[in-house]
C-alpha cells in the first residue's frame, strides 16, 4: 500500500499551531540501509524537560498522521534534539524520511512518557530490533554506570552493524531474521544466564516478538518488576508508538 503524507488542512494547521512545537532540520546523515541521523533545532525546543526513554511524535504533513521517535539526546540550552530514523516499508514515516532534507520544517508533539527507564539499576538487557537502537543509545549515554547488553533481531546484520559502530554502541548482539522466526531461538538461548544474573529486561520493537520473549522470561522465573515492555510496531498495523 502506497501511503504518502498529505498537505495539512485548515483544522490540521490550527491544531499544529496550538499543540505542536516547530523545529527545522539542521543536519541529516544517511548511515546505512534506511537509517538516518536527524538533528532538529528550534527555539520551541529550548528549556524543554526531557528524560531518556521519552518519545516525540512528528506530524507527517498533517496532525492526524504522525510517527513516533525516541530522541537519542536533547540539548535544552541550544534547543536541539537528535533522533535515529529508520525507513522501512512504504508508509508515511518512510516517505517522510526519504524526502527529508536540511532546512525542512517539522511539527513535534512532546516529549512525553513512553518507557520509564530512569529507575532501573544493575544489569539492563534490551530485547528488540532496529527500532530499539535509539533507546539503546540513550541508555548507554545517560546511565553509563549500569551494565547494558542488547539482543536484536534485524533484517540486515551488515546495515545495523554500521549503525552500531556509528553510534559507538557496545554489547549489541545481532540476530538475522528468518521467515520461520527460528532466529528467536538464538535470543531465547541467551536468556537463562541473563535472568540468573538478576538482569532487568526492556522489551521493545515488534509486538509478536515481545510476546514470545516475555513468555520465555516468565518461564525463567523473571518477576514482572524486572520487565518493561513497549511495542513499537506490529505487522499490518499502524499507530503503535
Amino acid at each position: 500500500m502506497n501511503t504518502t503524507a498529505t498537505a495539512p488542512g485548515r483544522l490540521s494547521q490550527t491544531l499544529i499551531r496550538m499543540f505542536m512545537k516547530q523545529a527545522r532540520v539542521s543536519a541529516m546523515e544517511s548511515v546505512a540501509g534506511g537509517f538516518h541521523l536527524i538533528t532538529l533545532q528550534g527555539s520551541a525546543l529550548k528549556g524543554v524537560a526531557w528524560a531518556p526513554g521519552q518519545k516525540i511524535q512528528i506530524a507527517m504533513g498533517s496532525v492526524f498522521v504522525s510517527r513516533t521517535y525516541t530522541p537519542i539526546e536533547w540539548d535544552a540550552a541550544q534547543g536541539r534534539t537528535r533522533l535515529l530514523g529508520y525507513a522501512h516499508g512504504d508508509g508515511p514515516g518512510s516517505a517522510w524520511l526519504g524526502d527529508l532534507k536540511v532546512g525542512d520544517e517539522c511539527a513535534i508533539f512532546g516529549p512525553r512518557a513512553s518507557l520509564d527507564v530512569g529507575h532501573i539499576s544493575g544489569l539492563r538487557v534490551v530485547l528488540g530490533d532496529e527500532t530499539s537502537l535509539g533507546l539503546i543509545h540513550t541508555l548507554a549515554r545517560h546511565s553509563a554506570g549500569n551494565p547494558l547488553q542488547s539482543l536484536l533481531e534485524v533484517a540486515s546484520v551488515d546495515d545495523v552493524s554500521r549503525v552500531r559502530d556509528r553510534l559507538n554502541l557496545h554489547a549489541v548482539e545481532l540476530f538475522a531474521r528468518t521467515p520461520d522466526e527460528e532466529h528467536l531461538q538464538g535470543i531465547e538461548a541467551r536468556l537463562p544466564v541473563l535472568a540468573a544474573a538478576g538482569a532487568s529486561f526492556i522489551l521493545t520493537g515488534k509486538a509478536t516478538s515481545i510476546q514470545r520473549l516475555q513468555r520465555a522470561l516468565k518461564a525463567q522465573g523473571v518477576p514482572r518488576s524486572r520487565l518493561l515492555t513497549k511495542a513499537y510496531w506490529a505487522p499490518g498495523k499502524t499507530g503503535l508508538d
